[in-house]
């Protein structure tokens, strides 16, 4: 068996099939997640990367298709109840609570942890994020747009993930924001997180994945190692610029 068959299979997506009212958004796409893997899904705007999130975080439900997270059928579980099995989503666009403070803010992601636990994942949240330790007390409407997208992954990870779903974390951001935020997803690797990330940016997609995904208009294009792709001469052209 290869390496990555002993990994354990978190996240099975099979044949999803997703439409907003009459618009076929999501055609029969299917993919993995491996315990400690980073798998990247990238394309261009509109190919479906942000809705194939959402249907696996429970806010989307597929219209055929399952999906399967740590074994169980989860196809139709809500995204309220996704949270509890340890699924996290840091969504597109940020979507912090603008009036509360950072640390409200941080308290609102770990409201699936038992009260005992909440100091010590605000603790590591910290310790990752100096940042947001100095700006503990400030409203984080208030924050840079880094500070904010920082806030955004502090509270996801509030909630200790299994499986951690970034959407779009360097959007918007300046260029050397956009190495910082890449820079917390490699530390994130390396102390054993698992992450499922969709990236505009895919040459930074593909620096950091294992593993990757090409979505075009709703369906799987190609697949393979991320380096792999980062030296393919289609993906160059398609979405590296080259």
């Amino acid at each position: 068996m290869s390496e990555m068959n002993q990994q354990e299979l978190l996240l099975k997506v099979n044949d999803i099939h997703v439409y907003y009212g009459a618009i076929h958004a999501i055609k029969g796409v299917s993919f993995e997640v491996r315990k400690n893997e980073i798998v990247a899904l990238i394309g261009a705007n509109g190919a479906g990367k942000s809705t194939t999130l959402n249907t696996v975080a429970g806010l989307l439900k597929p219209r055929s298709g399952t999906i399967t997270f740590k074994g169980e059928n989860v196809t139709a579980v809500p995204a309220s109840k996704m949270v509890f099995r340890g699924l996290a989503l840091c969504p597109e666009g940020r979507r912090i609570f603008q009036q509360m403070t950072v640390r409200e803010n941080l308290e609102m992601g770990a409201y699936s942890r038992p009260n005992a636990e909440i100091e010590q994942a605000m603790e590591n949240v910290f310790g990752r994020f100096p940042r947001l330790k100095e700006r503990e007390k400030q409203v984080a409407g208030t924050l840079s747009g880094g500070e904010q997208q920082m806030l955004a992954m502090g509270r996801a990870l509030m909630a200790r993930p299994e499986l951690l779903m970034l959407d779009e974390p360097s959007m918007g951001l300046a260029p050397i924001l956009v190495e910082q935020i890449f820079d917390i997803i490699r530390e994130l690797h390396e102390s054993g997180a698992t992450i499922l990330l969709v990236e505009q940016n895919a040459q930074m997609a593909l620096s950091v994945a294992d593993r990757a995904y090409v979505l075009e208009t709703g369906s799987i294009g190609m697949s393979g190692p991320a380096k792999q792709l980062l030296n393919d001469d289609a993906v160059r052209r398609a979405y590296l610029g080259h």
